[in-house]
């Protein structure tokens, strides 16, 4: 019976991408990615759709998971994720935008809280369907009967649930597209979507993207988004001009990180001298690599668009990662000028200048990396590069302070309050670092019991 009962949930749990479980089952398999461009330009294109539905845009985490299957959904709160499958084959921005409004739909209804209420009822249905099934079949001393009573409750658990997960997802839908037309934005694109999604359906469920397995399309969703594209006012109104572009920079980019040059070579030929493709082709000569192609093209995107904070950042990235950091910190240092709110482009120039292990450098490096955890104060990498810039400056408390902070992070309490315990030794014992170090210790020490507990 326990078996049966987890057998359930894990099949509720594999058909509802829109909850935590699903989630954890994701990034089991897939990797996360940060791009300063990719993440701000779906910042751009979720914002005002976030603030017509009410939620403050910066509570709303944006994360991205290499996978090329095409998926979104929303999970742990207000954290929306985006497979690179998605990204890339989103043909514009429009499509892609209607996506995010229906997801912003499942975060503005709450669904994910009535998600996990679901999910817990139709196990509860589940689990009493078999034990009335056992007494029934104890008591007749007919298996088969009791075997009946547990399936039909099983079944009826699973309709109800999937019921249940339709009706959010027209909800999510009407939702979405209430916030398009408050942004003045046509919902032709989520149409598109969902014609896409069509074809999928057409094809067996292993081939199937996720996407169609998690967000049940049904007729009456796409007669009613049929609907509204039919009598909308915005239905005619274009993309930005800026949207356009930045859709197609962003395929541009991660196709060209994420599959092999001959591909990216293949896809974006030279002689389309767009400025996607020169985009593209730049990315795929320094990752064969080919710097003597690659850097005539970044230097030229760069001529011709020099207050893009992106193409410097690019240059750098080529050049730091081909052994030459010491000319990659003034693209790098370029980049975190035009762009000086954004914490990735601050930890990259940082860490150019820390690996240079010139300590001429370390105070700005340390600079740069306070300005990013100012944004992102849980971010390992800066944390991890804090510690060794303020080490290598001779200044141990500190030092010990971040690796507190990248240890609490990572889980790693036993070397948490190790670190906190040096670092409450060598500060100072007031301001708000010394606060921070309690709170360390607090949090370390309450997790530790956690644990112990479970075992």
């Amino acid at each position: 019976m326990l078996t049966r009962l987890f057998l359930l949930a894990t099949l509720v749990l594999a058909l509802l991408a829109s909850n935590s479980t699903a989630f954890a089952q994701q990034t089991q398999r897939r990797s996360f990615i940060r791009d300063a461009e990719v993440e701000n330009t779906i910042r751009a294109y979720s914002t005002p759709l976030f603030q017509a539905a009410g939620l403050d845009p910066e509570a709303v985490r944006i994360h991205l998971l290499v996978d090329p299957s095409l998926n979104a959904f929303v999970a742990g709160g207000q954290n929306m994720f985006f497979h690179t499958g998605l990204l890339i084959r989103a043909e514009n921005a429009n499509q892609l935008i209607g996506v995010i409004a229906h997801e912003t739909g499942h975060i503005a209804g709450g669904h994910l809280i009535r998600l996990n209420d679901a999910v817990s009822a139709a196990s509860t249905e589940a689990l009493m369907s078999m034990l009335l099934g056992a007494a029934l079949g104890a008591a007749s001393g007919r298996g088969d009967v009791g075997a009946g009573v547990m399936m039909g409750g099983q079944e009826m658990a699973m309709r109800n649930l999937m019921a249940f997960s339709r009706t959010q997802e027209g909800s999510a839908d009407q939702a979405g597209m209430s916030f398009l037309d408050a942004t003045g934005q046509s919902a032709k694109g989520f149409l598109e979507f969902f014609e896409v999604l069509g074809d999928q359906e057409l094809l067996v469920a292993a081939r199937q993207d996720p996407y169609v397995r998690t967000h049940p399309l049904t007729r009456d969703r796409v007669s009613n988004v049929r609907e509204h594209v039919a009598h909308s006012q915005w239905t005619s109104t274009p993309s930005r001009p800026e949207y356009i572009e930045m859709h197609k920079r962003m395929r541009a980019k991660l196709f060209a990180f994420l599959e092999s040059p001959v591909r990216t070579f293949q896809r974006y030929k030279e002689t389309d001298n767009s400025l996607e493709s020169r985009y593209a082709r730049a990315i795929a000569a320094y990752r064969k690599p080919d710097m003597a192609t690659a850097l005539p093209l970044i230097d030229g995107l760069i001529a011709e668009r020099p207050q893009d904070p992106y193409f410097h950042e690019l240059k750098g990235q080529m050049l730091f990662e081909n052994g030459r950091g010491a000319e990659a910190i003034a693209p790098y240092r370029k980049a975190s000028e035009l762009l000086p709110d954004n914490a990735l482009l601050h930890i990259e120039l940082a860490q150019a200048q820390v690996e240079q292990e010139d300590e001429s450098m370390l105070n700005d490096a340390k600079k740069h990396l306070t300005l990013a955890l100012q944004s992102e104060p849980d971010n390992h990498t800066a944390w991890h590069l804090l510690a060794i810039a303020s080490g290598r400056s001779g200044e141990e408390g500190m030092a010990a302070f971040a690796m507190a902070e990248k240890a609490l992070l990572e889980g790693k309490t036993t070397d948490a309050l190790y670190h906190a315990g040096k670092a409450e030794r060598l500060l100072p014992h007031s301001g708000p670092k010394w606060l921070r170090i309690q709170d360390i210790k607090e949090r370390a020490t309450q997790v530790k019991v956690e644990e112990k507990k479970r075992r």
